[in-house]
């Protein structure tokens, strides 16, 4: 293979990579869903070299699996790797927050705090604020100045993306989840390391809580469906 086509399975693996992400993020590709390497290929309009190349980095990031008589699919957190996720979140994030009142600057502490002030003007949007949700966690992440804090944490959000959905959408989550917001923003503010930290995990436990309700819901209607109406 000539340098110049290698270059480009590189360029367009780099593009069918984050395109997929992108898919799997969004729920497009759902969890359990088949990854057909021919069926991408041509849905994308490319080779299947730089697909195979996308796919690999994806298996490796854990958001591909190999199944017995299935093949590749998109993987699924069972009830287990939720609570795992979340309790290293926790305590990722609590240091996340502890860092940042010891070292963020300034001008990050004030975009921290413009973020979670924009969040008001999208109430009700759940896609726009699921968006502001990433920005916030990730900048918060930066401000701690740490860098392999910052990769255990980027290699968390991966994991994430398997979750689907915001638990904003959760009953009243958004209010409180502005409140959690502010007070960790206000700590980091103040400097006050215990402080931001306990309002980091009080965060996190929080959501933990709200993404439970929402995987509750999802088994009661995929039992329904699966069952029909009740008799007594």
């Amino acid at each position: 293979m000539k340098k110049t086509d290698a270059s480009q399975d590189s360029s367009r693996g780099e593009w069918a990579y984050g395109l997929l992400k992108k898919e799997i993020a969004g729920g497009i590709m759902g969890p359990g869903s088949r990854v057909r390497e021919n069926e991408i290929a041509e849905r994308f309009g490319i080779s299947r070299t730089p697909v195979r190349e996308a796919l690999r980095r994806l298996e490796a990031e854990g958001l591909i699996v190999h199944l017995p008589h299935q093949g590749a699919v998109i993987a699924e957190l069972d009830h287990q790797a939720v609570i795992e996720l979340y309790d290293m979140r926790e305590t990722l994030e609590g240091t996340a927050a502890r860092y940042a009142a010891r070292h963020a600057s300034e001008a990050e502490i004030q975009d921290l705090a413009e973020m979670v002030e924009s969040e008001q003007d999208n109430v009700g949007d759940y896609n726009a604020l699921a968006q502001l949700n990433k920005a916030f966690h990730a900048s918060l992440y930066r401000a701690g100045h740490n860098r392999y804090l910052l990769k255990a944490l980027l290699s968390l959000s991966d994991a994430m993306i398997l979750l689907g959905g915001t638990t904003l959408a959760v009953p009243d989550r958004f209010a409180t989840a502005h409140a959690e917001h502010l007070e960790i923003v206000k700590a980091i503010a103040g400097r006050d390391p215990d402080r931001a930290e306990a309002a980091a995990r009080t965060h996190i436990r929080n959501a933990q809580r709200a993404r439970l309700k929402l995987l509750r819901a999802r088994l009661v209607s995929e039992y329904a469906e699966t069952t029909g109406p009740a008799e007594y």
